[in-house]
């Protein structure tokens, strides 16, 4: 009888932490990403080929979530990035109070771009606010094409999705434009992009989406600071 209570006060908590983080990531100019999927679908290997892509000065952080092992992090670490791995112990999602306590010890000026690897889930981590920016879902064509029909939840929140494992589509019964429809009869909006970790294939436009959103969030962050300089005037 009591377990609704208990998950809505968990929720309510976790929403005030995460609203915590949120603003401490705008007030340092961090665009935070929440990468969610099931297991396997290859959000480690995205965030390989992501990295590799990018200039050694880009200011970059990474917090990779595990129930157990720190190899996620091992793997992400030999790009020479910061990166911090995240063991739940147990726990199938990050949640906010995780992220603040990954995050002690490192500089946030120091940082532009924070990408997060949540654990692998469809179901739990959508639930979770991180302070992120936006969530990103991804789906690999070992998958079904009605994941987004069975788990609607992340696929409405999510604002982009990344088709990942392109390259196996000739030797899998997937239909990658069913995927598709079936996302956007959950969600409308989505952004979607169709990758290939393997061989590189539809790297260059997931780059450009999150240069994109970088450039949104410039965008944004100007605009709040001409009322503000406005208001100032007028003190």
């Amino acid at each position: 009888m009591e377990r609704l209570p208990l998950e809505k006060k968990v929720l309510s908590e976790n929403d005030r932490l995460a609203a915590g983080l949120r603003a401490r990531f705008r007030e340092h100019g961090i665009l935070c990403f929440n990468l969610i999927s099931s297991p396997g679908s290859g959000k480690t290997s995205l965030l390989e080929r992501t990295l590799e892509s990018l200039p050694q000065n880009e200011r970059v952080g990474i917090l990779t979530g595990d129930i157990q092992t720190d190899n996620d992090a091992r793997r992400l670490a030999r790009f020479g990035f910061p990166v911090k791995q995240i063991t739940t112990g147990g726990t199938c999602h990050l949640d906010a109070r995780m992220i603040e306590r990954g995050l002690e010890g490192w500089r946030l000026l120091d940082i532009d771009l924070l990408l997060i690897e949540n654990v692998g889930n469809l179901v739990c981590p959508a639930s979770y606010d991180l302070g992120e920016a936006a969530k990103i879902v991804v789906l690999s064509v070992t998958e079904g094409e009605d994941k987004p029909l069975k788990y609607p939840s992340i696929f409405f929140k999510a604002k982009l999705l990344v088709l990942n494992k392109v390259d196996l589509l000739p030797y899998v019964p997937f239909d990658i434009d069913a995927a598709e429809e079936n996302a956007r009869c959950i969600h409308p909006g989505m952004d979607i992009v169709r990758v290939s970790c393997t061989t590189g294939d539809g790297i260059q436009p997931w780059l450009a989406w999150l240069e994109q959103r970088r450039h949104l969030q410039l965008a944004a962050r100007a605009e709040s600071v001409v009322p503000e300089r406005a208001r100032a005037a007028l003190r």
